[in-house]
C-alpha cells in the first residue's frame, strides 16, 4: 500500500468529508419538503393577515428544493465512487493515469460549480423567506414552531434548523470541492511531468543504443566496403612479405 503518497491520501480524506457534507444537504432538505407537504420555502413570499395573524403564502417553484436535493445526491454518489477508486489505488500501490487525472479535474470543477449554485439558491431563497417572517416575529428562528400557516397544514417546527444545516452543508461542500479540484489539478500536473520524463528517458535510451545517431536512425555498417578493404590489405601484405616456403628456381639442378 503506497501510504507515502500524500496527495492520494489527501484526496481520499477530502472525498470522505465531501460524502458527509452531501448528507448535510440532502437529508435536511428532504425533511423540509416532507414537513411542508411538498412545498418549498425558498424564494416563497406572502402577506400577513391582520385579523387572525396567518401568513398567506405565495409558494415558489418546487424546482429550487428539488435541485438542491438532486445536487446532494450527485455529490454523495460521486464521493462514494471516488473513495472506492482512490482506496483501490492505495491498496494496489498505484495511481491514476493521465487521462483519469484529467477526468477528475473536469468532474471536480463541474461539481464545484453545482455546489456554488446550490449554496446561492439556499442562502438567497432562505433570506427572502426570513424577510417575510421578521415582519411579525423578532427573528426567523423565533418564527419556527409557530402555526402561522394553518391553511396549508405545514409543520413549521424545524424549518430554521433544517435550512440552516442545508446552507452550511452547501457552502462547506463548495469549499471542500474547491480543495478537491486543486488536488486533482496537482495530480494532473504530476502525471504530465512524469509522462514527459518517461518520454525523455526513452529517447535518451534509444540515442545511447543507436550510438548517438538519434532515436529514429539505425546504425549503418558499410559491410561491403569493409570487406573490400580487408581483402586489399591482405593482398598487399602478401606481396610485401612472401612466404618462407617458396624455393627459388635456380636452386634446382
Amino acid at each position: 500500500m503506497a501510504l507515502s503518497n500524500v496527495l492520494l491520501l489527501s484526496q481520499v480524506a477530502g472525498y470522505v468529508i465531501a460524502l458527509i457534507l452531501s448528507l448535510c444537504i440532502t437529508v435536511p432538505m428532504s425533511f423540509h419538503q416532507d414537513e411542508f407537504l411538498g412545498h418549498c420555502l425558498l424564494f416563497s413570499t406572502g402577506q400577513w393577515r391582520e385579523f387572525d395573524g396567518q401568513f398567506v403564502v405565495n409558494w415558489a417553484s418546487q424546482a429550487y428544493c428539488n435541485y438542491t436535493i438532486f445536487v446532494g445526491v450527485v455529490l454523495f454518489l460521486a464521493s462514494a465512487i471516488q473513495i472506492y477508486r482512490m482506496s483501490m489505488y492505495l491498496y494496489k500501490g498505484t495511481d491514476s493515469s493521465f487521462l483519469s487525472a484529467f477526468t477528475d479535474v473536469v468532474g471536480s470543477i463541474a461539481l464545484c460549480a453545482m455546489c456554488l449554485v446550490t449554496a446561492l439558491l439556499i442562502t438567497l431563497g432562505f433570506t427572502v423567506w426570513c424577510q417575510n417572517m421578521t415582519l411579525r416575529f423578532p427573528s426567523c428562528e423565533v418564527a419556527a414552531g409557530n402555526q402561522f400557516d394553518k391553511q396549508d397544514g405545514i409543520n413549521t417546527s424545524g424549518f430554521h434548523i433544517e435550512l440552516g444545516t442545508a446552507q452550511f452543508g452547501a457552502w462547506a461542500s463548495w469549499t471542500c470541492w474547491v480543495g478537491l479540484s486543486v488536488f486533482a489539478v496537482l495530480k494532473l500536473v504530476s502525471q504530465h511531468q512524469l509522462r514527459n520524463l518517461r518520454v525523455s528517458m526513452f529517447r535518451e535510451r534509444q540515442r545511447l543504443i543507436n550510438g548517438g545517431q538519434g532515436p529514429d536512425k539505425e546504425p549503418t555498417a558499410n559491410v561491403s566496403g569493409t570487406a573490400v578493404a580487408t581483402i586489399e590489405s591482405g593482398a598487399s601484405s602478401s606481396q610485401a612479405h612472401p612466404s618462407g616456403n617458396v624455393v627459388p628456381v635456380h636452386g634446382f639442378q
